[in-house]
């Protein structure tokens, strides 16, 4: 197991959802929280919820490389040995329907900036004991789902890094751990999205309860891991036997439909939690 007390964690989309509460259980394991995100107000109103000195807000646009660099600089004042990755963008809609500056804006959040972030990273991580790179990403990094079609892709990319990366760097001093949330309750759902997990009745889980899991998969050093169940069932299935869940989803695609048709191309632009599977 591996202790967290006493560590500097870098961890972006820290103030929303899922990114909030992973940061309070951090602090609450003794780490010092190196908070990175858009709104000044809400990484503000995060320092204020916790011990004195437990939070160091960071507001940075991870897509510039200004953004990047303010975040390298005070990590390098507070010798990091963790980077956790929890940010995204989110779009639901047929792929189509979506505008070209979309697209390539989702695959920049949440690909091209966590890749470049890493890069920039690796040194000072590489200078610590037991150090890591965690992101956290998504069943749809493992099962593609119709109506999340450029999410899905971004989040297999994020997937294939990491698992490189791990490979690449095996027997080395930095660990790479992909860790892929389910349904989680938070605002990154648009209103499109809860309609369509209420028809499908997907499941969904607390923030809180997912932060919990993700710590203990980061104590644990896991390389990889699902949570929930049948998500993990399903993303192991569509490994093995992706015909058996292109059948499967070929059921749902007539309610998938009908609200990625209803709603309007949103791309939201917050803290990473997964919209459905």
């Amino acid at each position: 197991m591996i202790t967290l007390g006493g560590r500097t964690v870098v961890l972006t989309g820290a103030s929303g959802g899922i990114g909030a509460a992973l940061a309070a259980a951090l602090v609450d394991a003794g780490a010092t929280v190196l908070a990175v995100g858009r709104d000044p107000m809400k990484l503000n109103a995060m320092v204020h919820r916790h011990r004195p000195g437990a939070v160091v807000p960071v507001t940075a646009d991870l897509c510039t490389p200004a953004g990047r660099a303010a975040v390298v600089a005070q990590a390098a004042t507070m010798s990091p040995s963790l980077l956790v990755i929890a940010h995204a963008q989110g779009a639901f809609g047929l792929f189509e329907d979506q505008a070209e500056t979309e697209l390539a804006a989702l695959v920049q959040t949440n690909l091209v900036a966590p890749m470049l972030l890493i890069r920039a990273m690796l040194p000072l991580l590489q200078a610590q004991p037991g150090a890591a790179v965690v992101a956290v990403g998504s069943t749809f990094g493992a099962l593609a789902f119709p109506g999340f079609a450029a999410y899905s892709a971004s989040k297999f990319g994020l997937r294939g890094l990491i698992e490189a990366l791990g490979r690449e760097h095996a027997g080395g001093t930095v660990r790479f751990q992909y860790l892929a949330p389910r349904a989680t309750r938070t605002a990154f759902n648009t209103p499109a999205v809860d309609a369509l997990n209420a028809e499908l009745k997907t499941a969904q889980d607390d923030p809180k309860d997912v932060a919990t899991q993700l710590l203990d998969a980061i104590r644990r050093g896991d390389r990889r891991r699902q949570l929930g169940w049948p998500e993990k069932l399903f993303a192991r299935l569509n490994g093995v036997f992706p015909a058996l869940i292109d059948r499967a989803l070929r059921g749902q695609l007539p309610v998938v439909r009908r609200h990625a048709r209803a709603a309007s191309p949103v791309v939201l632009e917050k803290t990473h939690e997964i919209a459905s599977h």
